[in-house]
């Protein structure tokens, strides 16, 4: 017998929505800043440092998306970062034509710190998809917490001068996907104190 990996029941939409997609409940009305007539796109082409796609896209959310990548953090996470600049030129930061926020803190002269988060709406059955296939295809660890779907992997990378610990956390609730990308820098809570945000 071939057993299947344990999966989140919100990671389950995938496989049950094809047979029921027919009887799903009217979704509430999106957001004023929800780009109606945005189709969903995997990724836009990064300036700075190489950011991995997640499908993003108009969705029904009741969630407003941050004015800007300051209203991500929380007073203790600002002050961690004190000091490394955010969306510095050339480093791919800034709002995507859906809506979609990237967040870059990087020094532009430093080869190997990145702390990158993208935030932005996210198709339900898309967003499902590529969440169970990080976990199913990549080793991603993926659970529950806060009312959302959180996937988690980090690894050891050996490719630069010295190895340095790199890795991507991402939290999907309300038709919202946060993706944060990391590579020796990494405040512990971060995820969390960006849901602690949008959703007090």
């Amino acid at each position: 017998m071939i057993r299947r990996p344990f999966l989140p029941a919100a990671l389950a939409f995938p496989l049950a929505a094809i047979a029921f997609v027919g009887c799903a409940p009217e979704a509430a009305p999106a957001p004023t800043d929800t780009p109606a007539a945005a189709a969903p796109s995997a990724s836009a082409t990064p300036v700075g440092p190489e950011i991995a796609p997640f499908p993003t896209g108009a969705t029904a959310s009741t969630t407003a998306l941050p004015a800007d990548c300051d209203g991500l953090l929380t007073d203790e996470m600002r002050a961690e970062l004190e000091g490394i600049p955010l969306n510095a030129p050339g480093m791919g930061g800034g709002i995507r034509e859906d809506s979609t926020r990237v967040c870059v803190w990087a020094d532009p002269a430093a080869t190997v710190t990145k702390l990158v988060v993208v935030i932005g709406y996210a198709p339900e059955r898309e967003a499902s998809d590529a969440l169970y296939l990080l976990q199913v295809d990549e080793g991603f660890k993926c659970y529950e917490p806060d009312g959302g779907v959180r996937c988690e992997k980090q690894w050891t990378n050996t490719d630069h001068a010295i190895e340095v610990t790199e890795g991507r956390t991402l939290f999907f609730r309300d038709g919202v996907i946060i993706d944060t990308q990391y590579t020796a820098l990494a405040p512990q809570g971060f995820t969390a104190s960006i849901v602690s945000k949008l959703w007090p």
